[in-house]
């Protein structure tokens, strides 16, 4: 065992994990209500409604664990969890175009904030990258 502890995570990272969190949460709430619709749909679409709520259940898995993943300090872990603030980033704009400005706006500020904090120099050197 070590004398010396570990290094703290730099505020930058620890931001982008408790974001990726948050995010998750959201995921977990989309899902509820996306399962809650399909559970009360007439028959019309219930395949691609199924479809629609296991894709949010697996985008919440895949932020929850990337949060953690990032928080354990693993540099493998950056790369999807910045496409996958691109991607939010996409949602957002798609958002604006049909009609709900004010939410694509803050997606897009989301996004390419936790992409930021990810990419910031202080995560970059805690992650070991480069």
């Amino acid at each position: 065992m070590s004398d010396t502890p570990a290094e703290p995570a730099p505020t930058t990272l620890r931001a982008a994990v408790w974001l990726l969190f948050a995010e998750g949460a959201g995921m977990v709430g989309l899902t509820a209500y996306l399962a809650y619709e399909l559970l009360t749909a007439d028959a019309v679409g219930l395949a691609s409604a199924a479809m629609l709520t296991v894709f949010a259940a697996l985008g919440a898995v895949a932020l929850f664990l990337l949060g953690r993943t990032l928080g354990q300090g693993r540099a493998g872990a950056r790369g999807p969890a910045i496409v996958l603030q691109l991607m939010l980033c996409a949602v957002g704009y798609y958002m604006i175009q049909g009609g709900l400005a004010w939410l694509g706006f803050l997606l897009i500020a989301l996004g390419l904030g936790v992409c930021g904090l990810l990419l910031a120099p202080a995560s970059t050197r805690a992650l070991g990258v480069g």
